[in-house]
């Protein structure tokens, strides 16, 4: 051997050498993705490759996406469209453009979002009273269809009557069903602009509400569990939920009154009583 080496001009301990097999550091970048995960649930495969390659790891994005699919990670972002309009059905003029909305019950707004569970999607249809931003009836369905929108109106309905129903132009709220019954309880009928979200913004608000402080911070295994826990939400937002736009009133207090009070009369409504009340004790403690 050595005088093989010697012929080839090799050194003679490369003739020895065993290839060490590749270290699977699968486990090291795993961690590493969740950790972005967790910090920026919103990003896809591309963005934290970005950000492997910052903290130092060459990782092919097949491996990436490999990966995120072993621990049953995915991106945040919007995949369902709720808005399907039907060319065939008539549509209504928006009718909300320089009215003053300032008394309940005087418009309430429409519309449908998606809600991941375990094995698929729910439907959540909510009607807003725009004025208190009090949620007057909602329904849960695993269809995009009318007649969940319907049982969502007619639970609405048992606690007040609006003056006009304002919504996007999908086919449930385009549909002769629906339309006829709000026109037969003489409701006004009023509809967003083609691509105007902004003309339902108040409902839109209510979904990154929902959204944000719920839906994101639970997992849904079944109908069932989403439909409580919504429950369990809604109440909240109508009754304890502080909104900033009704100077920090709840909706229900704000609906019952039919009048948004000022901050002051808030707190002025509060039993406050001085941190310090008896004359004895020191505004500030004696530190030793």
């Amino acid at each position: 051997m050595k005088r093989k080496c010697e012929l080839l001009n090799i050194s003679r301990s490369s003739m020895y050498y065993q290839k060490k097999p590749a270290e699977n550091i699968d486990h090291i970048v795993l961690n590493e993705i969740r950790d972005i995960y967790q910090e920026t649930p919103f990003y896809g495969y591309r963005r934290i490759q970005i950000e492997l390659l910052k903290r130092g790891f060459l990782i092919n994005h097949k491996k990436i996406q490999r990966l995120l699919a072993l621990a049953g990670l995915k991106a945040i972002y919007p995949t369902k469209r709720t808005t399907i309009r039907n060319h065939e059905h008539k549509v209504f003029p928006y009718l909300l453009r320089d009215i003053i909305i300032d008394r309940p019950n005087q418009v309430w707004a429409v519309d449908i979002t998606y809600i991941k569970i375990r094995l698929g999607f729910v439907y959540l249809i909510c009607l807003i009273d725009v004025f208190s931003r009090r949620i007057m009836g909602w329904a849960l369905s695993t269809f995009l269809d009318t007649t969940s929108c319907m049982e969502a109106l007619t639970n609405a309905l048992r606690e007040g009557n609006p003056e006009i129903v304002n919504s996007d132009q999908g086919c449930q709220f385009t549909s002769s069903m629906w339309v006829d019954f709000l026109m037969q309880q003489n409701i006004k009928v009023s509809m967003d602009g083609k691509g105007r979200w902004a003309d339902n913004v108040y409902i839109e608000r209510l979904w990154r509400s929902i959204k944000y402080e719920h839906v994101y911070l639970h997992s849904f295994d079944t109908v069932q569990q989403a439909y409580a826990r919504l429950t369990s939400y809604i109440q909240f937002y109508n009754q304890q939920r502080p909104h900033q736009s009704l100077n920090y009133h709840t909706p229900n207090f704000v609906y019952a009154h039919a009048k948004i009070p000022s901050k002051k009369e808030l707190f002025d409504s509060f039993n406050l009583q001085p941190f310090y009340s008896r004359k004895d004790t020191p505004m500030f403690p004696k530190f030793t």
